[in-house]
């Protein structure tokens, strides 16, 4: 069973930059599946001008302090893969897809679907927060009950609890 869409994958020659090949992407899916993931390259770096455009496992990766999410085309569906999306607030409900783990979320998007904006942006930036606070091991960060680097308890647990 095939997953992915039905385009050629972009391989990344060496010294090749990420953010052409991500323009190769967007070029190949030459349907709204391209569309969605430029929009949302848009939105991404509206929400976070010093996001790093990245190419890694044959898609695009967006960072900054750490990966902020992974932009992957399937036949139906776009899907930003948000790496540390379990530990982030997501109180507009953005994330629809891989709610189980304890570590990655991620973001469906069909064929239609509206983006909400105001709320995607804030989610890259709390991701983007969320990876800064990690790679300094920010003791505000612990207060606030988010897992840093040097502290690798899952935000559920509670540390009286844990031996």
């Amino acid at each position: 069973m095939r997953g992915k869409a039905d385009v050629k994958k972009t391989a990344a020659a060496p010294g090749e930059s990420p953010s052409v090949l991500i323009d190769a992407r967007i070029d190949e899916l030459d349907d709204w599946r391209g569309k969605m993931l430029a929009r949302l390259r848009a939105l991404i770096k509206q929400a976070d001008p010093d996001v790093v455009e990245e190419w890694k496992w044959s898609v695009p990766v967006w960072s900054h302090d750490g990966i902020i999410c992974t932009g992957e085309s399937y036949k139906s569906i776009v899907k930003l893969t948000f790496a540390k999306g379990a530990s982030l607030k997501d109180p507009s409900r953005l994330f629809n897809s891989s709610l189980e783990g304890n570590v990655r979320r991620a973001i469906d998007f069909h064929q239609g679907d509206e983006i909400d904006e105001r709320a995607f942006k804030a989610l890259i930036r709390a991701a983007a927060t969320f990876n800064k606070a990690g790679k300094s091991g920010s003791p505000a960060a612990r207060r606030r009950g988010r897992s840093t680097s040097r502290d690798p308890l899952p935000i559920h647990l509670d540390r009286k609890s844990v031996v």
